[in-house]
């Protein structure tokens, strides 16, 4: 008789709130139902009801409403093999991750926890029992790169990599052989993304490439200082467009010719990955894992954080040798093939049935 399907429960952000949680749940439940798996997606921010959908604009209320409806939702638990909780830092790990932990092991259920955050070290180092407690409840641990291993490490948590996913299939491979001064910027308008960084830069660029232009996709708290900043630097070139969904990524992302990211807390970005996969040369900061994703001059440029002026060279510089930029984005396109669903699908499958043992031994 054949096995019955495993049944994962995957408890993450919705779409709702665009990044890199949402997107990477969304692709791997594509793939574990690929490969025959039950999926039940369980997100951390459920829609409210119409008759109050006024109450997102409301913080404090936001919350209490949110978790008055994420909290009995997580009963669905008690019907899946294993729970897979994507995780993020501070408040956001005390409201989503920990309820979920605290349902699955009441419910006798495996966990795999996903920390994503660049912000890990200081997370770990300064939150103590609102964090380390917390995380031992988990069976796994599993982070995207070597660089939030090294951090987890450090702290005595022992951490699998597997690297995010992404469908380079979604995005139209073009390669720029005549490289326009169009630049774009796909990350959310928090200060910690240096936006700001990217619009001096494109100040800078504008001054010697007067046709540049600039798109600024994403949302964000920092959307009218942004806005600011832009008018105060002057002479126009800047669209801002607002929350862009994941399916028109590959539009934007295909009317650029380079991307600029100025990140100065990060991880594995995934706009990079799309970037990449798109053919765009990358110009960005070097935070978190990125150096082993982005290797100046060969994948990417690489340039210092908050330095504008770095940036607006190393940009320069690609439109200045578009033969050169051509062949940075031929190698980046083949550096996206190791981000796929068939490089990892062994390594997540591995993940739940290690989970599955580790919770049947502690039992």
């Amino acid at each position: 008789m054949p096995s019955s399907p495993l049944r994962v429960a995957l408890v993450a952000a919705s779409p709702d709130i665009l990044g890199g949680h949402a997107v990477q749940a969304l692709a791997l439940a594509r793939g574990l139902a690929s490969e025959g798996c039950v999926v039940r997606f369980v997100p951390i921010n459920p829609r409210f009801p119409r008759m109050v959908g006024w109450a997102r604009g409301v913080p404090g209320l936001r919350t209490l409403l949110n978790q008055g409806l994420y909290l009995p939702s997580l009963l669905a638990l008690r019907e899946v093999d294993v729970v897979h909780v994507f995780c993020a830092a501070y408040w956001s790990f005390l409201l989503g991750p920990v309820p979920a932990l605290l349902a699955a092991r009441a419910c006798g259920k495996p966990v795999v926890l996903h920390y994503h955050s660049g912000e890990a070290e200081d997370h770990l180092s300064h939150w103590g029992l609102r964090v380390h407690p917390w995380l031992r409840l988990a069976n796994r641990i599993v982070v995207p790169s070597p660089y939030l291993q090294e951090v987890f490490g450090r702290y005595g948590y022992a951490a699998s990599v597997i690297p995010n996913v992404i469908d380079p299939a979604a995005f139209r491979f073009r390669l720029r052989r005549r490289l326009r001064p169009r630049l774009v910027s796909v990350r959310n308008l928090e200060s910690h993304y240096g936006v700001d960084t990217i619009l001096r830069a494109f100040a800078l660029v504008r001054a010697e490439w007067p046709e540049a232009r600039l798109t600024v996709a994403g949302q964000g708290s920092q959307a009218e200082t942004l806005r600011r900043l832009a008018a105060d630097l002057g002479d126009g070139g800047v669209h801002f467009v607002g929350r862009v969904e994941p399916e028109r990524m590959p539009e934007v992302l295909d009317s650029a010719d380079i991307m600029l990211n100025a990140s100065f807390i990060d991880n594995q970005p995934v706009t990079l990955l799309e970037a990449m996969a798109a053919g765009l040369p990358v110009v960005t900061s070097p935070a978190g894992d990125i150096p082993s994703l982005v290797r100046d001059g060969q994948t990417g440029r690489l340039v210092p954080v908050r330095d504008p002026a770095a940036m607006a060279r190393a940009v320069g510089d690609l439109l200045a040798h578009p033969v050169a930029a051509t062949w940075i984005a031929q190698r980046a396109r083949r550096e996206v093939e190791r981000y796929t669903w068939g490089h990892a699908r062994r390594a997540w499958l591995e993940q739940y049935a290690q989970a599955t043992r580790a919770g049947t031994e502690a039992a």
